[in-house]
């Protein structure tokens, strides 16, 4: 993560903060939902080196079940922190790209599988990762995909992404505003007979069915300044599901989500180290 609070010097000196922390979606879902109770799995790929040893006990020492692969190395994300808060992420895949299976245990006792589209766009993981989330709903699991970015939506057409979501059938569909509005409405989404989650940041979240009528909304809770939203929508995914495999109802969920969003930005307020 690398803070600046003045214009990046181009060809000279800029004094910035650096912080260096895990991340990726999937693992950030999963850390939360650890930390929400939730008996966790995840699966990945990381390189056969220091840094991905390091990820790896980083995440078991979370209480996530760490099923991952070392080959080559690990992946990288440089997020660039604005002064307003705004971020963009440069990506260096690396290993992530190439997860090619599920390892033992698989998907046995799994009740939710969650994936982020950053795994459907190419690479031997988007093959793996459309599998599993395909047998998962042949065998009764509930499962959720993440849009992830805009770009993603680029990459794979607004339109592809509606064809897959409606081929893979997903219980859920998280969605921030402005992906949601790079894609055709829930009401198109051929196939799809889920929910649509549409987070708007600190505006209310909305939940849309495939009629593409809104069932739900929920008022976000109120924060400080912050200077960081990074893994905001990860941890609402976490409280929602966790919530979900309690059985509670969809307001009661959306409410959980926020909460949960909430912790994690709580972190990042402005003044606080």
């Amino acid at each position: 993560m690398v803070e600046r609070t003045a214009t990046i010097a181009t060809g000279a000196d800029t004094d910035v903060v650096i912080t260096r922390r895990r991340g990726g979606s999937a693992a950030n879902v999963a850390v939360a939902a650890a930390g929400l109770g939730c008996n966790v799995r995840f699966f990945g790929r990381v390189g056969a080196d220091a840094i991905g040893a390091g990820l790896v006990a980083e995440l078991e020492t979370s209480g996530v079940g760490a099923i991952v692969q070392r080959v080559g190395r690990t992946g990288t994300i440089l997020v660039l922190i604005e002064p307003d808060g705004e971020r963009s992420m440069l990506r260096d895949r690396g290993a992530a790209a190439e997860l090619d299976r599920l390892d033992e245990p698989g998907l046995t006792g799994v009740t939710w599988l969650h994936v982020p589209a950053y795994s459907l766009v190419d690479g031997a993981v988007a093959s793996v990762a459309r599998t599993a989330l395909i047998r998962a709903r042949e065998a009764g699991i509930a499962t959720s995909v993440d849009a992830s970015s805009t770009t993603v939506v680029d990459a794979l057409t607004p339109e592809g992404v509606a064809a897959l979501i409606g081929q893979l059938r997903p219980s859920v569909v998280f969605a921030n505003v402005d992906e949601a509005l790079a894609l055709p409405p829930p009401g198109s989404w051929s196939g799809f007979d889920g929910v649509a989650i549409i987070k708007d940041g600190p505006r209310p979240v909305r939940a849309v069915v495939a009629t593409g009528d809104v069932i739900a909304e929920v008022d976000a809770m109120i924060l400080g300044d912050i200077r960081d939203t990074t893994g905001a929508g990860d941890a609402f995914a976490a409280g929602f599901i966790a919530a979900r495999m309690r059985d509670e109802m969809l307001p009661a969920a959306l409410a959980a989500g926020h909460e949960s969003a909430a912790a994690h930005l709580s972190m990042y307020q402005r003044g606080d180290v």
